[in-house]
């Protein structure tokens, strides 16, 4: 796939891996429609961008953790006439924690945004990109966590699953045509992730997490390709030892990098 006066649309644009997803696409020239929740880092953001080599870009502040904030981001660019050749479901959180003494507000949060608003996001967009019978891809960020059951990470983990599921699932149905769907699958990453989710003191944040700007650019390089899985060095390793373990002893071994260090 090349760009062609193509636009890209990323949530959870102003940092960590979709941040740095975002610089990949600008030095290409992409026009941009950057989604997140703070709207000065999405200015911010944007004018280093542009610098960098963006084309248009527009900014949209919403929060995906809310119901209507999927359809109301496809009305704005509808209305805008921004015909989206690219979209990146990167936006995700997680809550750490026994699943017993978490939130349930906060877990409903988790699985809107990491599966309802992706599921909408993609379906709303793959469906303009039938229409328009074009060329488009679609990256969604999934995780090794989608092969591990995670103690202290029950819901989490279980949206990764589905994400990797539902992205494998529509890859096949779209098969035949030139819109093409990968899984961008890393592991623990050097990100706000952790200190978001009150995991920082855990074993899987403290021990060599990965590089964003390498997980990044094997994720670009794997959708501009079209190829169906994006694997960051040394995880599929993970994935094919946890596929040959069963669901208990995976947890039994996730467990362990959920403790404090």
């Amino acid at each position: 796939m090349t760009n062609h006066n193509q636009t890209v649309l990323i949530t959870g644009a102003t940092s960590g891996i979709g941040l740095e997803l975002a610089k990949l696409f600008a030095y290409d020239n992409y026009n941009m429609v950057l989604i997140a929740r703070d709207e000065e880092r999405l200015i911010e953001i944007a004018t280093e961008l542009q610098e960098m080599g963006a084309g248009r870009i527009t900014i949209i502040t919403k929060d995906l953790c809310l119901q209507n904030a999927a359809a109301e981001i496809h009305h704005i660019t509808s209305q805008h006439s921004i015909h989206i050749d690219v979209l990146v479901n990167n936006a995700g959180m997680a809550e750490y924690g026994l699943f017993s003494e978490t939130e349930v507000q906060k877990d409903l949060c988790v699985i809107q945004l990491n599966i309802a608003s992706m599921v909408q996001l993609t379906k709303l967009y793959m469906k303009d990109m039938i229409e328009h019978d074009k060329e488009g891809r679609i990256l969604n960020l999934a995780s090794v966590s989608s092969y591990q059951p995670s103690p202290m990470l029950a819901v989490y983990a279980a949206t990764k699953a589905f994400v990797l599921s539902f992205s494998d699932a529509i890859a096949a149905e779209l098969r035949d045509t030139d819109i093409k769907v990968t899984s961008l699958i890393p592991g623990p990453t050097d990100t706000d992730f952790f200190r978001k989710a009150g995991m920082e003191h855990t074993r899987a944040a403290q021990d060599n997490p990965e590089d964003p700007e390498i997980v990044a650019l094997v994720g670009y390089q794997a959708l501009i390709k079209g190829e169906p899985h994006a694997y960051p060095p040394g995880i599929w390793q993970v994935t094919a030892m946890s596929s040959l373990l069963s669901n208990q002893n995976v947890a039994r071994m996730v467990e362990k990098q959920m403790q404090p260090y």
